[in-house]
Protein backbone atom coordinates (compact mmCIF):
# COMPACT_ATOMS: atom_id res chain seq x y z
CA UNK A 1 0.00 0.00 0.00
CA UNK A 2 2.78 2.15 0.12
CA UNK A 3 3.99 4.68 -1.66
CA UNK A 4 6.49 8.08 -1.98
CA UNK A 5 9.52 8.46 -1.16
CA UNK A 6 10.43 6.55 1.80
CA UNK A 7 8.71 3.33 0.06
CA UNK A 8 10.65 0.37 1.17
CA UNK A 9 12.00 1.83 4.38
CA UNK A 10 11.08 0.49 7.79
CA UNK A 11 10.68 2.19 10.91
CA UNK A 12 9.48 1.02 14.52
CA UNK A 13 7.74 3.86 16.95
CA UNK A 14 7.16 3.42 20.26
CA UNK A 15 4.13 4.85 21.28
CA UNK A 16 4.61 8.02 23.00
CA UNK A 17 2.61 11.78 23.03
CA UNK A 18 3.58 15.03 20.83
CA UNK A 19 6.87 14.86 18.46
CA UNK A 20 7.24 11.17 18.09
CA UNK A 21 3.82 10.16 16.68
CA UNK A 22 4.51 13.62 15.04
CA UNK A 23 7.52 12.05 13.36
CA UNK A 24 5.97 8.67 12.81
CA UNK A 25 3.18 10.49 10.76
CA UNK A 26 5.79 12.18 8.93
CA UNK A 27 7.74 9.72 7.42
CA UNK A 28 4.31 7.06 7.23
CA UNK A 29 3.21 9.98 4.81
CA UNK A 30 6.25 9.66 2.85
CA UNK A 31 5.59 6.14 2.53
CA UNK A 32 7.91 4.34 5.12
CA UNK A 33 6.11 1.25 7.14
CA UNK A 34 5.96 2.57 10.44
CA UNK A 35 4.77 0.10 12.68
CA UNK A 36 3.62 1.37 16.37
CA UNK A 37 4.51 -0.93 19.04
CA UNK A 38 1.77 -0.13 21.49
CA UNK A 39 1.10 -1.37 25.47
CA UNK A 40 -1.93 -4.15 25.58
CA UNK A 41 -4.89 -2.19 25.41
CA UNK A 42 -8.63 -2.95 24.58
CA UNK A 43 -8.50 -3.09 20.99
CA UNK A 44 -11.22 -0.87 20.34
CA UNK A 45 -10.66 0.77 16.30
CA UNK A 46 -8.54 4.01 16.12
CA UNK A 47 -10.79 7.05 15.75
CA UNK A 48 -10.54 9.00 12.75
CA UNK A 49 -10.14 12.29 14.44
CA UNK A 50 -6.97 11.14 15.87
CA UNK A 51 -4.82 12.45 12.88
CA UNK A 52 -1.37 12.08 14.02
CA UNK A 53 -1.67 8.57 14.57
CA UNK A 54 -2.99 8.06 10.38
CA UNK A 55 -1.07 5.77 8.26
CA UNK A 56 0.54 3.28 10.81
CA UNK A 57 0.01 -0.13 11.83
CA UNK A 58 -0.06 -1.12 15.16
CA UNK A 59 1.03 -4.09 17.39
CA UNK A 60 0.50 -4.77 20.74
CA UNK A 61 3.76 -5.78 23.14
CA UNK A 62 3.71 -5.88 27.24
CA UNK A 63 7.34 -4.30 27.24
CA UNK A 64 7.39 -6.44 30.99
CA UNK A 65 7.12 -9.61 29.42
CA UNK A 66 10.99 -11.15 28.34
CA UNK A 67 8.76 -12.86 25.76
CA UNK A 68 7.61 -9.42 24.01
CA UNK A 69 10.48 -7.90 24.77
CA UNK A 70 12.42 -10.51 22.55
CA UNK A 71 9.54 -10.22 20.29
CA UNK A 72 10.25 -6.10 20.02
CA UNK A 73 13.91 -6.97 19.49
CA UNK A 74 13.13 -9.29 16.37
CA UNK A 75 11.46 -6.35 14.41
CA UNK A 76 13.99 -3.93 15.43
CA UNK A 77 16.56 -6.56 13.41
CA UNK A 78 13.96 -5.78 10.54
CA UNK A 79 13.97 -2.24 10.74
CA UNK A 80 16.12 0.51 9.37
CA UNK A 81 15.31 3.60 12.38
CA UNK A 82 13.86 3.41 15.37
CA UNK A 83 11.60 6.40 17.38
CA UNK A 84 11.35 6.13 20.88
CA UNK A 85 10.14 9.32 23.29
CA UNK A 86 11.10 8.07 26.87
CA UNK A 87 12.82 9.49 29.90
CA UNK A 88 16.61 8.54 29.26
CA UNK A 89 17.28 5.09 30.90
CA UNK A 90 13.90 3.68 30.10
CA UNK A 91 14.73 1.58 27.32
CA UNK A 92 17.49 0.25 28.72
CA UNK A 93 15.73 -1.17 31.97
CA UNK A 94 12.89 -2.48 29.25
CA UNK A 95 16.16 -4.50 27.41
CA UNK A 96 15.80 -2.28 24.80
CA UNK A 97 18.79 0.15 25.05
CA UNK A 98 21.07 1.35 22.32
CA UNK A 99 23.62 -1.21 23.64
CA UNK A 100 21.43 -4.33 23.03
CA UNK A 101 19.84 -3.19 19.89
CA UNK A 102 22.66 -2.11 17.72
CA UNK A 103 24.30 -4.98 18.95
CA UNK A 104 21.49 -7.03 16.95
CA UNK A 105 21.63 -5.07 14.38
CA UNK A 106 24.77 -2.58 13.71
CA UNK A 107 22.14 -0.75 10.84
CA UNK A 108 19.74 0.55 12.70
CA UNK A 109 19.20 4.35 13.81
CA UNK A 110 17.98 4.62 16.59
CA UNK A 111 16.17 7.92 17.41
CA UNK A 112 15.32 9.20 20.93
CA UNK A 113 13.09 12.08 21.38
CA UNK A 114 13.08 13.95 24.93
CA UNK A 115 13.02 17.34 25.70
CA UNK A 116 16.30 17.91 27.53
CA UNK A 117 18.19 15.18 26.06
CA UNK A 118 19.86 11.82 26.86
CA UNK A 119 22.05 13.97 29.98
CA UNK A 120 22.58 17.33 31.20
CA UNK A 121 21.80 18.00 34.90
CA UNK A 122 18.00 18.36 33.83
CA UNK A 123 18.13 15.34 31.62
CA UNK A 124 15.64 13.59 34.27
CA UNK A 125 12.78 16.27 34.73
CA UNK A 126 9.50 15.89 33.84
CA UNK A 127 8.86 18.79 31.35
CA UNK A 128 6.73 20.20 28.35
CA UNK A 129 7.34 22.61 24.95
CA UNK A 130 6.96 25.41 27.18
CA UNK A 131 9.46 24.55 29.46
CA UNK A 132 12.36 23.60 26.50
CA UNK A 133 11.18 27.02 24.46
CA UNK A 134 11.93 28.85 27.53
CA UNK A 135 15.01 27.54 28.41
CA UNK A 136 16.57 28.04 24.77
CA UNK A 137 15.47 32.00 24.93
CA UNK A 138 13.04 31.62 22.05
CA UNK A 139 10.00 31.96 24.79
CA UNK A 140 11.41 35.20 25.77
CA UNK A 141 11.14 36.96 22.45
CA UNK A 142 7.87 36.40 21.70
CA UNK A 143 4.68 38.27 23.39
CA UNK A 144 3.80 42.35 23.28
CA UNK A 145 5.62 45.02 24.94
CA UNK A 146 5.37 44.71 28.65
CA UNK A 147 3.08 42.02 28.79
CA UNK A 148 4.26 37.92 29.23
CA UNK A 149 5.85 35.76 26.91
CA UNK A 150 3.15 34.06 24.85
CA UNK A 151 3.27 30.18 24.43
CA UNK A 152 3.24 29.87 20.85
CA UNK A 153 1.62 26.32 20.62
CA UNK A 154 3.84 23.86 20.90
CA UNK A 155 5.11 24.29 17.69
CA UNK A 156 8.40 25.61 18.33
CA UNK A 157 9.75 22.77 21.14
CA UNK A 158 7.61 19.83 20.33
CA UNK A 159 7.25 19.91 16.60
CA UNK A 160 9.71 22.57 14.75
CA UNK A 161 12.33 21.90 17.54
CA UNK A 162 11.96 17.87 18.30
CA UNK A 163 9.50 15.70 15.58
CA UNK A 164 11.10 17.80 12.59
CA UNK A 165 14.91 17.32 13.79
CA UNK A 166 14.05 13.62 14.72
CA UNK A 167 13.11 13.13 11.37
CA UNK A 168 15.96 15.05 10.01
CA UNK A 169 18.19 13.24 11.70
CA UNK A 170 16.53 9.41 11.07
CA UNK A 171 16.89 10.11 7.62
CA UNK A 172 20.22 11.35 7.74
CA UNK A 173 21.17 8.46 9.55
CA UNK A 174 19.40 5.94 7.36
CA UNK A 175 21.35 7.61 4.19
CA UNK A 176 24.67 7.44 5.95
CA UNK A 177 24.04 3.52 6.60
CA UNK A 178 23.23 2.82 3.02
CA UNK A 179 26.53 5.06 2.04
CA UNK A 180 28.34 2.23 3.95
CA UNK A 181 28.32 4.26 6.98
CA UNK A 182 27.03 2.10 11.10
CA UNK A 183 23.84 2.71 12.26
CA UNK A 184 23.81 5.25 15.32
CA UNK A 185 22.19 6.91 18.30
CA UNK A 186 20.36 10.02 17.12
CA UNK A 187 19.98 12.10 20.77
CA UNK A 188 16.92 14.77 19.37
CA UNK A 189 16.69 17.34 22.21
CA UNK A 190 13.92 20.12 21.65
CA UNK A 191 15.92 22.48 23.76
CA UNK A 192 18.60 21.90 20.91
CA UNK A 193 16.34 21.94 18.14
CA UNK A 194 14.72 25.01 19.47
CA UNK A 195 17.82 26.65 20.71
CA UNK A 196 18.77 25.87 16.79
CA UNK A 197 15.80 27.19 15.04
CA UNK A 198 16.29 30.77 16.83
CA UNK A 199 19.71 30.89 14.72
CA UNK A 200 18.76 34.01 12.82
CA UNK A 201 17.81 35.60 16.08
CA UNK A 202 21.00 34.66 17.82
CA UNK A 203 23.13 36.12 14.78
CA UNK A 204 21.01 39.48 14.49
CA UNK A 205 21.23 39.64 18.17
CA UNK A 206 25.37 39.66 17.82
CA UNK A 207 24.93 42.15 14.96
CA UNK A 208 23.24 44.59 17.24
CA UNK A 209 20.51 44.26 15.60
CA UNK A 210 17.92 42.55 17.85
CA UNK A 211 17.38 43.38 21.46
CA UNK A 212 15.62 41.60 24.24
CA UNK A 213 12.93 44.06 24.24
CA UNK A 214 9.93 42.21 23.02
CA UNK A 215 8.29 44.31 20.14
CA UNK A 216 11.04 46.37 19.81
CA UNK A 217 12.62 44.53 16.57
CA UNK A 218 11.54 43.60 12.85
CA UNK A 219 10.05 40.46 12.90
CA UNK A 220 9.10 40.82 16.50
CA UNK A 221 5.23 42.60 15.89
CA UNK A 222 7.85 46.00 16.44
CA UNK A 223 7.93 47.33 12.69
CA UNK A 224 4.99 48.76 11.66
CA UNK A 225 5.12 46.79 8.60
CA UNK A 226 5.62 43.93 9.71
CA UNK A 227 2.52 43.14 12.29
CA UNK A 228 -1.54 42.16 11.98
CA UNK A 229 -4.16 44.45 12.56
CA UNK A 230 -7.54 44.76 13.32
CA UNK A 231 -10.61 45.46 10.66
CA UNK A 232 -13.84 46.73 11.34
CA UNK A 233 -15.24 43.60 11.58
CA UNK A 234 -13.40 42.43 13.99
CA UNK A 235 -11.52 39.88 11.89
CA UNK A 236 -7.75 40.29 11.60
CA UNK A 237 -5.12 41.01 8.52
CA UNK A 238 -1.11 40.44 8.88
CA UNK A 239 1.08 42.36 6.58
CA UNK A 240 5.26 41.62 6.16
CA UNK A 241 6.39 44.55 3.88
CA UNK A 242 9.88 44.79 4.77
CA UNK A 243 11.59 45.28 1.75
CA UNK A 244 11.20 48.74 0.11
CA UNK A 245 9.30 47.79 -3.33
CA UNK A 246 6.59 45.97 -0.89
CA UNK A 247 6.49 48.58 1.26
CA UNK A 248 5.95 51.26 -1.61
CA UNK A 249 3.25 49.16 -2.67
CA UNK A 250 1.56 48.80 0.97
CA UNK A 251 1.31 52.43 0.69
CA UNK A 252 0.48 52.86 -2.50
CA UNK A 253 -2.51 50.05 -2.26
CA UNK A 254 -4.00 52.25 1.22
CA UNK A 255 -3.62 55.25 -0.24
CA UNK A 256 -1.61 56.66 2.63
CA UNK A 257 0.18 59.96 1.54
CA UNK A 258 1.59 61.05 5.04
CA UNK A 259 5.50 61.72 4.55
CA UNK A 260 5.75 59.81 8.03
CA UNK A 261 6.04 56.63 6.58
CA UNK A 262 8.48 57.40 3.78
CA UNK A 263 10.68 56.62 7.29
CA UNK A 264 10.52 53.27 6.64
CA UNK A 265 13.46 52.04 8.77
CA UNK A 266 13.60 54.51 11.51
CA UNK A 267 12.74 52.86 14.68
CA UNK A 268 11.83 56.07 16.67
CA UNK A 269 8.64 56.14 14.48
CA UNK A 270 7.52 52.81 14.33
CA UNK A 271 5.16 53.34 17.15
CA UNK A 272 3.02 56.24 15.58
CA UNK A 273 3.17 55.07 12.46
CA UNK A 274 1.88 51.57 14.23
CA UNK A 275 -0.84 53.88 15.99
CA UNK A 276 -2.00 55.34 12.30
CA UNK A 277 -1.79 51.66 10.16
CA UNK A 278 -4.13 50.65 13.26
CA UNK A 279 -6.70 53.15 13.07
CA UNK A 280 -6.47 52.83 9.08
CA UNK A 281 -6.98 48.98 9.36
CA UNK A 282 -10.04 49.47 10.97
CA UNK A 283 -12.04 51.05 8.57
CA UNK A 284 -12.78 48.60 6.38
CA UNK A 285 -13.76 44.61 6.89
CA UNK A 286 -10.35 42.06 5.89
CA UNK A 287 -12.96 41.08 3.16
CA UNK A 288 -12.34 44.26 1.69
CA UNK A 289 -8.45 44.66 2.45
CA UNK A 290 -8.22 41.49 1.24
CA UNK A 291 -10.00 43.05 -1.93
CA UNK A 292 -7.15 45.49 -2.09
CA UNK A 293 -4.03 43.67 -0.94
CA UNK A 294 -4.38 39.91 -1.31
CA UNK A 295 -2.37 38.80 -3.93
CA UNK A 296 -0.24 41.52 -4.33
CA UNK A 297 3.65 42.16 -3.44
CA UNK A 298 2.57 44.34 -0.11
CA UNK A 299 2.69 40.62 1.41
CA UNK A 300 -0.43 40.26 2.61
CA UNK A 301 -2.71 37.48 4.38
CA UNK A 302 -6.16 37.50 6.10
CA UNK A 303 -5.92 35.37 9.69
CA UNK A 304 -7.49 32.73 9.26
CA UNK A 305 -9.03 30.32 11.84
CA UNK A 306 -8.67 26.62 11.48
CA UNK A 307 -12.11 26.20 10.34
CA UNK A 308 -11.74 28.81 7.88
CA UNK A 309 -8.35 27.81 6.39
CA UNK A 310 -9.26 24.82 4.73
CA UNK A 311 -11.45 26.67 2.35
CA UNK A 312 -9.18 29.44 1.43
CA UNK A 313 -9.41 29.19 -2.54
CA UNK A 314 -5.41 28.95 -2.36
CA UNK A 315 -6.16 26.25 0.03
CA UNK A 316 -7.85 24.79 -1.24
CA UNK A 317 -6.52 25.01 -5.21
CA UNK A 318 -3.24 23.33 -3.76
CA UNK A 319 -5.16 20.98 -1.75
CA UNK A 320 -3.69 21.61 1.51
CA UNK A 321 -6.15 20.20 3.13
CA UNK A 322 -7.39 16.61 2.70
CA UNK A 323 -11.03 15.47 4.71
CA UNK A 324 -10.32 11.85 5.54
CA UNK A 325 -13.42 9.83 6.83
CA UNK A 326 -15.52 13.48 7.26
CA UNK A 327 -12.11 14.35 9.43
CA UNK A 328 -10.56 17.52 7.88
CA UNK A 329 -6.64 17.64 8.41
CA UNK A 330 -3.32 19.09 6.57
CA UNK A 331 -2.25 17.07 3.69
CA UNK A 332 1.07 15.45 3.59
CA UNK A 333 4.03 17.53 2.86
CA UNK A 334 5.80 18.30 1.26
CA UNK A 335 5.33 17.69 -2.14
CA UNK A 336 7.29 15.39 -4.60
CA UNK A 337 7.00 15.20 -7.75
CA UNK A 338 7.99 11.58 -8.63
CA UNK A 339 6.86 9.91 -5.89
CA UNK A 340 4.17 11.43 -4.53
CA UNK A 341 3.27 11.10 -0.38
CA UNK A 342 -0.12 10.29 0.59
CA UNK A 343 -2.13 9.37 3.32
CA UNK A 344 -1.60 5.51 3.64
CA UNK A 345 -4.36 4.43 6.02
CA UNK A 346 -7.00 5.67 9.13
CA UNK A 347 -5.69 5.56 12.80
CA UNK A 348 -5.31 2.16 14.00
CA UNK A 349 -6.52 0.81 17.19
CA UNK A 350 -4.14 -0.34 19.84
CA UNK A 351 -2.78 -3.68 18.66
CA UNK A 352 -4.49 -3.95 15.53
CA UNK A 353 -2.48 -4.95 13.27
CA UNK A 354 -0.43 -7.27 15.82
CA UNK A 355 -0.46 -10.37 13.89
CA UNK A 356 -0.44 -8.95 10.34
CA UNK A 357 2.64 -7.45 10.83
CA UNK A 358 4.55 -10.10 12.88
CA UNK A 359 3.88 -11.98 9.44
CA UNK A 360 4.34 -8.95 7.32
CA UNK A 361 7.98 -8.63 8.90
CA UNK A 362 8.20 -12.19 9.08
CA UNK A 363 8.51 -12.42 12.59
CA UNK A 364 7.88 -15.06 15.09
CA UNK A 365 6.73 -14.92 18.43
Amino acid sequence: MASGPLDGVRIVEFAGIGPGPFCGMLLSDMGADVIRIDRPGDGKPGRAADVMSRGRRSISLNLKDPADVETALKLMEKADGLIEGFRPGVMERNGLGPDVVLARNPKLVYGRMTGWGQYGSLSQAAGHDLNYISLTGALYAMGRKGERPSPPLNLVGDYGGGALYLAMGLLAGIVNVKNGGKGQVIDVAMTDGAASLATMFFGMKAMGVWTDDRESNLLDGGAHFYDTYECSDGQWVSIGSIEPQFYALLLEKAEITDPEFKSQMDRSKWGDLKAKLTAMFKTKTRDQWCEIMEGTDICFAPVLSMAEAPNHPHNAERKTFVEVEGVMQPAPAPRFSGTPAEIQRRPAGLGEHTEEILRDWQVSR
